[in-house]
């Protein structure tokens, strides 16, 4: 089956230095995990507001209210999907569920393997940041992301892991898995903000 055509190309910009991708390649770092329904289970922890862990297991996850966005999705490898329409758990959902402490500034997204992606909290409760389960109305594949991806279309596509696990609610901001290693701490695409060395003072953590 062929990959559904962007939305609307001719009339959407791209962000500087990216160009428009027919067709979804697939990037990612390490090897593709095996889902295992019966074990996998999605956790928020933390600085949450009852001090307590929140979980939900697949099923449970799954039952929460499906929304979907129509956004584009820019790679730090330099193309961009415009107009995509991914389908899933809006973080607002996630948010209300299980609420972060009023001095939560950040969120460190967690994925198989222990890789993270640290937001800020505004980014990760923006009104089209999403849990994607499915793209284009069907079941996202392994290869991207089946069971869970994050979806952050206003960043850079690396702040939206693939097989996330859980959110870990911050109350100071700490660098994540690509951050650590030479990326830049908030990664906004319309200002090209790629690499660490990027970086003005007030964005991140230092190295």
């Amino acid at each position: 089956m062929g990959q559904p055509e962007s939305r609307e190309e001719e009339q959407q910009p791209l962000p500087p230095g990216q160009r428009l991708q027919r067709g979804w390649p697939v990037t990612h770092y390490g090897p593709v995990p095996k889902f295992r329904p019966e074990k996998w289970d999605f956790r928020v922890f933390g600085a949450t507001a009852d001090g307590e862990k929140h979980s939900w297991d697949h099923e449970q996850f799954t039952a929460l209210p499906y929304e979907t966005v129509v956004a584009d999705l820019h790679c730090v490898t330099k193309f961009s999907m415009t107009g995509v329409e991914w389908g899933g758990v809006l973080a607002r959902e996630v948010l209300e569920l299980a609420p972060p402490a009023s001095d939560v500034t950040h969120v460190m997204v967690w994925a198989e393997y222990g890789f993270s992606s640290n937001l800020r909290l505004a980014d990760f409760e923006a009104g089209t940041t999403l849990f994607a389960t499915h793209r284009a109305g069907e079941l996202l594949t392994a290869e991207h992301g089946f069971p869970l991806r994050l979806v952050v279309p206003q960043l850079y596509a690396w702040k939206g892991p693939k097989w996330v696990r859980g959110v870990e609610y911050m109350t100071t901001d700490r660098r994540g898995f690509w951050e650590e290693r030479g990326y830049h701490n908030i990664g906004d695409p319309w200002r090209e903000q790629r690499y660490s060395y990027q970086e003005e003072a007030g964005d991140g953590p230092e190295l």
